[in-house]
């Protein structure tokens, strides 16, 4: 008997060098032989005697492992998992099938590991095992479960092959449990046993329906809610505990907040505009362990979204203007005020022009009418 909530192993390994299985299939025996890795094995054709000559042949062709043929019988050299097949006799000169083996090559279970839990508290408790190592061949397991030096009932699941439900006959018990879980082959078996205290297995799962949402208005928080485990069946008479941890995905240390009794909490110190990574985890108010984490959610706190940017141009701009009354719109064809001051210095140039003409020509004639005055002068004298 196991005591206190020590785990104790007691391990039972016993090996055998040969078990074969027998299937009858439509009026033929077709045998299952199961072998140990590394092992020399023999295999004997039916019922023959020690004189007679046979063929063997493995999956329809040749034997190619090492190996010896003593009159019905074939010794196959230190086997491994490419031995495995269907294996064939012959006996010669005829070529009548006399036998036929299905070999398979494995190894007897080590020791399981098992551990027990109670996500269901104050129900009843599970306890869950696996192999270390792989035994190549059909392993089953025998679980016996104790408590208060009574045996319990012992329920399998439906889902999880290698597992068990156990229901607790009492609560609050000063009595440890005492699991024991043989793992058992055609090669051997082995054994282990634990024992523990009923608080030491209690751990809920995980929080569900996590959810994280900016708050509006506030740059610096983020509102978590979330549902306590479904599978947990008492929330009110067992209450749970939570533990909230969160961090900005830049950085990798996280902040932790303990909450009470409690399936909400908004986060007042959050970075603003950093998306935030967080978990949450479950206990029992006063026994047990915690759970592990819950799904990873995301949430970014509230940021206020950017104003529009309006740009203005000189075509935007309207000049102020002394109010009066409105200018008639001019009509087509008539000169607008810039095309009436071009015309005006076109004319004025023109004037100039001939103005000019008009001086030059005076002049000419002027400087003619002197040089013929002149000249009658000269001539009278």
């Amino acid at each position: 008997m196991l005591h206190g909530s020590t785990v104790s192993i007691s391990l039972a390994f016993a090996t055998k060098s040969r078990c074969v299985l027998t299937k009858k299939i439509i009026g033929v025996y077709k045998k299952i032989q199961y072998e140990r890795i590394g092992n020399d094995v023999t295999m004997q054709c039916g019922s023959l005697d020690n004189d007679a000559s046979v063929t063997w042949k493995v999956n329809g062709t040749d034997v190619k492992a090492r190996r010896r043929e003593e009159g019905p019988r074939l010794i196959l050299m230190e086997v491994n998992m490419s031995s495995n097949g269907l294996y064939s006799c012959f006996q010669n000169p005829d070529g009548q099938r006399r036998d036929q083996i299905n070999l398979r090559v494995g190894l007897p279970p080590k020791e399981p590991q098992v551990t027990c839990r109670s996500n269901t508290y104050p129900k009843g408790f599970y306890c869950s095992w696996h192999l270390q190592h792989p035994t190549y061949i059909p392993t089953d397991f025998e679980v016996y479960v104790q408590h208060n030096q009574r045996p319990l009932e012992v329920t399998r699941d439906e889902v999880h092959k290698n597992r068990c439900h156990v229901k607790f006959p009492e609560l609050f018990s000063s009595f440890p449990y005492w699991v024991n879980v043989t793992a058992v082959n055609s090669l051997g078996r082995a054994s282990i046993a634990i024992s523990f205290e009923e608080s030491s297995i209690v751990k809920p799962d995980p929080p569900e329906k996590v959810v994280a949402k900016p708050v509006a208005n506030n740059a610096r928080r983020l509102e978590v809610t979330w549902n306590s485990p479904s599978t947990w069946p008492d929330v009110e008479t067992f209450p749970l505990k939570y533990f909230l941890r969160y961090r900005p995905l830049i950085r990798d240390q996280w902040q932790h907040v303990e909450l009470s009794d409690s399936i909400s909490h908004t986060i007042t110190d959050a970075y603003a505009g950093k998306e935030y990574i967080i978990q949450l985890a479950a206990k029992d108010m006063e026994i047990g362990t915690w759970s592990d984490w819950s799904v990873a959610v995301h949430a970014t706190p509230w940021m206020e979204e950017p104003k529009p940017i309006t740009s203005t141009t000189e075509s935007d701009i309207i000049p102020e203007t002394t109010p009066g009354p409105p200018s008639a719109a001019p009509r087509v064809g008539e000169p607008t005020a810039a095309c009436s001051t071009l015309l005006w210095s076109t004319h004025l140039l023109l004037a100039c022009v001939l103005l000019s003409i008009m001086w030059c020509v005076t002049s000419l004639q002027c400087y003619f009418h002197a040089s013929h005055s002149l000249f009658l002068c000269e001539k009278g004298s």
